[in-house]
């Protein structure tokens, strides 16, 4: 099973938005969630501050910030998955 990884931080609002979003695609794609606290890596909240939510398939990656939508993020895990 591949992981999707959510680019987050406690009390964003948006981000449990985001998750809401990705729950239902997740086992239909074959991805696990795996939420990352940007707040505990200066790295990561200056690559992803001002972006969160993120979604992203690799590691470290540009991803998909938000606003995005349910189909653009089944299409991003589609484009990765196959």
């Amino acid at each position: 099973m591949q992981t999707l990884y959510l680019y987050t931080t406690l009390g964003c609002h948006l981000c449990e938005e985001a998750k809401a979003l990705a729950w239902p695609l997740l086992s239909e794609v074959g991805y696990r969630l795996q939420e990352v606290e940007i707040a505990d890596d200066p790295a990561l909240m200056e690559r992803y501050g001002v972006r969160i939510p993120v979604m992203a398939v690799e590691p470290l990656s540009e991803g998909l910030g938000w606003p995005f939508s349910q189909d653009q993020l089944l299409q991003l895990l589609k484009a990765e998955h196959g």
